[in-house]
């Protein structure tokens, strides 16, 4: 063998040698005694940002500090009506502490459009009960001006399932029956998902509503399968942006108050 061959063999043996001893340094078929990072508490600990500090109120079911107030009794000034959104909400403010239908002037609608919220809302059918069914103490609460929380006097008053107080009308039935005599209050807390849409208009993840009545839960992250309709089968016909809270006029003299959102 030639004295230049021999050098650039072995130079290869020697190069293949290291690089074999690299790699069973580098490359290793067995766990390590010890683990190369353990794990700290640190780690897991999220600082940033930093939590929004409110203030929440000092009665349950009253305002929180970054609440809207819809309504306090006060005025309807965060209200127009629903015929004629240039036109102030024709309903009437009793004592100074909640607001009455006025049967025939048609549905009110807030000023400000919203998607996802926070929402808490006192209501009471009329004191004397005229009728039953559908037509005992029937309202409303659309959100985004589409989907329907039902209001309705179910205090032993059988009617459908899916359209009675607590359902999401004519789509699901509440989980229960939580609903107070005609002479009191009910309370909605309600924390809604506004749907998503697709780039082409399409659904992408449809609304859904928790619905607590009167401290009880009955709907349970329900999902709204489209529009309220009263007649067909519920669908999401075209996409929409955020939009305004309603309030049904259905020829009863329902009862609000105490009133307030947060955007979520």
């Amino acid at each position: 063998m030639k004295s230049k061959d021999f050098t650039n063999s072995f130079l290869m043996i020697a190069l293949f040698s290291a690089t074999a001893a690299m790699a069973q340094q580098k490359y290793v078929n067995t766990p390590p005694e010890v683990s190369p990072m353990p794990m700290k508490p640190e780690m897991t600990e999220i600082w940033e940002p930093e939590v929004k500090v409110i203030t929440p109120a000092k009665t349950i079911g009253y305002a929180p500090s970054d609440a809207i107030i819809l309504f306090d009794g006060k005025n309807l000034d965060q209200w127009v009506s629903q015929k004629d959104a240039s036109k102030t909400a024709p309903w009437k403010i009793i004592d100074k502490d909640y607001m009455e239908v006025v049967p025939g002037s048609g549905a009110i609608q807030t000023k400000m459009a919203f998607g996802d919220c926070q929402l808490h809302l006192e209501w009471s059918a009329p004191d004397v009960v005229l009728d039953g069914g559908q037509a005992r103490g029937n309202s409303g609460v659309f959100f985004q001006n589409r989907y329907e929380l039902q209001i309705l006097d179910s205090y032993n008053n059988r009617t459908y399932s899916n359209g009675q107080a607590g359902s999401i009308y004519k789509d699901h039935p509440p989980l229960v029956n939580a609903v107070k005599t005609p002479l009191e209050w009910n309370a909605y807390d309600v924390i809604y998902t506004a749907p998503r849409f697709k780039a082409d208009g399409k659904i992408d993840a449809p609304a859904r509503l928790t619905v607590f009545l009167n401290g009880v839960l009955v709907q349970n992250n329900a999902t709204i399968n489209g529009l309220t309709l009263y007649i067909g089968l519920h669908n999401y016909p075209s996409s929409h942006a955020d939009d305004v809270i309603s309030l049904q006029d259905h020829d009863s003299k329902n009862q609000f108050r105490n009133i307030w959102i947060r955007k979520l």
